[in-house]
């Protein structure tokens, strides 16, 4: 790819936020051709910086930023987007920074490590917020796009779409680094680094929300998922918050966080549904030796097509579940272990390997509803994709700054 050299003329003019104007930015003119003259490097990290320009993002975090009477050299809004770019881009420290200012006849000034520096210190928790409330109006701003353009992409289970539903998951993950990082410690998964927690939007794929914890914390602790949905909720646009739908693994399965999602979905013009992994414990097993052959049925492929060796049924009416929220439900789905799979001895002398999830869906067919909740693997890639562009790069000692 080459990218034509633009005209960086009048930079110098800018307003209180330390933006310049259309006619004088650091995109102006520039254009991405096959056949220009001037080979420049990185160019994906160009177009990501050019993608935040345009859609406003640089312009809102610059907002959140601003002081009173305070004109920065260069606009706080794209220091923070330039470190995010740097890092997207596999930068590791901040003073890999560099690597954007060594491109400066193309990007124009760009802040030096000691300014970046002094920009994160300056995100207190009142402008953290502001940052939030600055992302979302962005995506508000994408959304809308999206619907001008045929509308937000559907989730799809089975092959089939789940129409105007966001689906929303939740995952925490390890993230490995050195013990110089603040809070770093030894993980469930004997590695030592990071527990972060996080939730993606299923339709668009986007990482909404997250929370960078220490290597001890819980895979199920409730406060921590309530927070991360709370800001992700926030994050989607209102328009699209009517019908929402959680899904997260095990780590999921507690009464604090079943409350409080049922909670979200009783206010006015929301309904909220979840569906989450759930232990398989004893009075569970006692109500699968309680279930005939006739209460499973087949389960489904991710084309919608029969699962060969799969089957799923519910034993909500054979539990005792008045300690939890009305209206849930308890599926199970179960198939015959491949070899080398880690049974329990429940299942050993069953022969079968079981799961369970809990959902508040009150209606569809058993089938659709466990393949809707094993579609929540797809998280993984998502994952996957974060870390490939940042989230497995922490550029400083320090927690908070990380």
């Amino acid at each position: 790819m080459k990218i034509a050299r633009p005209v960086l003329r009048g930079l110098g003019r800018s307003n209180a936020l330390g933006l310049p104007d259309k006619r004088t930015s650091w995109w102006s003119g520039l254009s991405v051709t096959g056949d220009g003259v001037g080979v420049v490097a990185h160019t994906g990290s160009i177009t990501l910086r050019l993608l935040a320009e345009r859609t406003g993002l640089v312009k809102h975090l610059s907002k959140a930023m601003a002081r009173r009477s305070f004109v920065p050299v260069h606009a706080r809004g794209q220091v923070l987007t330039d470190v995010a770019v740097m890092l997207a881009d596999g930068g590791e420290a901040i003073s890999d920074i560099n690597v954007l200012r060594h491109q400066s006849q193309v990007l124009g000034p760009v802040a030096s490590a000691p300014t970046v520096w002094r920009t994160l210190d300056e995100i207190t928790p009142a402008r953290l917020g502001k940052i939030h409330t600055g992302r979302a109006r962005v995506r508000r701003h994408v959304w809308s796009l999206l619907q001008a353009a045929g509308g937000v992409p559907a989730s799809k289970v089975a092959d089939t779409d789940l129409d105007t539903t966001i689906m929303l998951d939740v995952d925490a993950t390890i993230v490995v680094c050195h013990s110089e990082k603040e809070m770093a410690a030894p993980t469930f998964k004997k590695t030592f680094g990071y527990h972060p927690i996080g939730v993606w939007c299923d339709n668009t794929e986007e990482f909404l929300a997250a929370k960078l914890r220490t290597g001890r914390a819980g895979s199920n602790t409730a406060t921590d998922h309530i927070e991360v949905l709370g800001d992700a909720i926030n994050q989607i646009p209102g328009p699209y918050r009517k019908h929402l739908l959680v899904r997260c693994d095990g780590a999921g399965s507690s009464h604090a966080l079943v409350e409080w999602l049922v909670e979200q979905g009783h206010i006015r013009g929301r309904t909220l549904e979840y569906s989450l992994g759930f232990a398989i414990t004893e009075k569970i097993r006692d109500a699968i030796t309680e279930l005939p052959d006739k209460a499973w049925s087949v389960a489904l492929q991710a084309d919608g097509g029969p699962r060969e060796g799969g089957d799923v049924a519910e034993v909500t009416d054979l539990l005792d579940l008045s300690g939890w929220p009305e209206g849930m439900r308890v599926i199970l789905w179960r198939e015959r272990p491949h070899p080398g799979v880690q049974l329990s001895l429940f299942e050993e002398a069953d022969g079968w390997r079981y799961q369970a999830f809990i959902t508040n869906t009150a209606t569809g067919q058993l089938a659709f509803l466990e393949a809707r909740h094993r579609a929540h693997a797809r998280v993984e890639d998502r994952i996957r994709h974060a870390k490939t562009t940042g989230l497995g790069r922490f550029p400083s000692r320090g927690f908070a700054i990380n």
